[in-house]
């Protein structure tokens, strides 16, 4: 893979809110990730409610991932073509609103429809906001700003047990009401303070963008599929998404019918056991990467492919062992080392992609991960 001459940043020579940007983000993309898979831990409560086969219930994700993947590649590019900080702020504000609506529905095909509309306003978020840490963070401080990032989607995917929580106690529609009111209260208090970072000055040089004609969808992807280097992360995250997606939306399902839990408690082991083992491999990679980056302009490529290889096989040695406890261990194993790509991902994307095309690019990206 080609890389670009790393330039050298100080913490001191971020811009202003480089930090606050990051830390608005992690509340937004723990309530993203909330938000979807909190379906998923409450699916007894939500079939006594509203009857449906095994295959509808699973056609609520398939629907969301369909919608998210096919939307991505235009969603990131919003998000180059206008003021990133704006995408995510109205994609947080639709996407609550949609949680909400969620509560009040009363039959399987308004219950689908409001995991389309899910689809549909989540897909805007993650381009935008992982392009929007770029754009602030350099390359000494890019990984580790990215992993904080994540480790608030990781707490949201964690968190998501609270919805079969609160369906057991009182009613499945319950989570929907009350993280799709907090939401909305939160898009009105970022309106005040999340921002795009301030221009480029007249004498700075631009990091990684290329001269020629004004931004294009058409013209961007074309550009994206050039560049040998994005081929080939292409495929790696379209494979690695293969195994995520599906261990994401079925999980809880899995443990509750190989062990024989409860809604909760499978809800519980699913989330978090696992997702605290990411949130510390997010932070632990993104450390390493950007201090080797100092030194190899490589660092961030092998460090995900280092993990990668201690990580996979935890994942196919867990479906066969018969031990609940062996296996929360072998899956925390996996999720620890998969965090390393996580973290790195978009930087790894930066050294290869014009910067104008960056979230156009992770969109794309995110259509094959989910697509596949």
């Amino acid at each position: 893979m080609s890389t670009h001459t790393i330039k050298s940043y100080k913490s001191s020579d971020l811009p202003a809110g480089a930090w606050l940007t990051v830390g608005l983000l992690f509340v937004v993309g723990l309530l993203n990730y909330l938000d979807r898979t909190m379906i998923t831990t409450m699916r007894s409560s939500i079939i006594e409610a509203i009857p449906m086969t095994d295959t509808q219930f699973g056609l609520l994700t398939s629907v969301f991932l369909w919608t998210y993947g096919l939307l991505s590649p235009f969603a990131g590019f919003m998000a180059d073509k206008f003021k990133r900080s704006h995408v995510v702020l109205v994609s947080l504000f639709v996407w609550s609103s949609v949680t909400l609506l969620t509560s009040f529905s009363k039959t399987y095909e308004q219950l689908l429809a409001t995991r389309v509309l899910m689809g549909i306003s989540e897909a805007c978020y993650i381009p935008a906001a992982l392009a929007l840490i770029s754009d602030y963070h350099k390359t000494t401080t890019r990984s580790f700003a990215t992993g904080i990032h994540m480790t608030g989607i990781m707490i949201g995917s964690s968190l998501g047990f609270l919805g079969g929580w609160l369906a057991e106690i009182y009613e499945w529609h319950t989570a929907f009401v009350v993280f799709g009111a907090f939401g909305i209260l939160y898009t009105m208090l970022s309106l005040f303070l999340l921002k795009d970072p301030p221009p480029e000055t007249p004498d700075s040089k631009p990091e990684n963008r290329l001269q020629g004609e004004p931004v294009s969808f058409f013209s961007g992807i074309k550009g994206l599929f050039k560049i040998r280097s994005y081929n080939i992360m292409f495929v790696y995250w379209g494979m690695l998404g293969i195994v995520t997606w599906l261990v994401t939306g079925w999980l809880p399902t899995f443990y509750k019918e190989h062990f024989n839990l409860s809604q909760t408690l499978a809800g519980l082991y699913a989330t978090a056991y696992l997702y605290p083992a990411s949130i510390a491999g997010l932070l632990v990679s993104g450390f390493i990467a950007d201090r080797w980056s100092k030194t190899n302009n490589r660092a961030r490529i092998l460090v995900p492919a280092i993990a990668l290889c201690v990580g996979a096989p935890c994942i196919l040695t867990a479906s066969f062992v018969p031990v609940v406890a062996v296996v929360i261990v072998l899956f925390m194993i996996y999720a620890f080392n998969k965090a390393f790509t996580d973290s790195n991902m978009m930087p790894m994307l930066c050294l290869v992609v014009d910067s104008r095309y960056r979230a156009t690019g992770y969109g794309v990206l995110n259509f094959f991960s989910t697509i596949i």
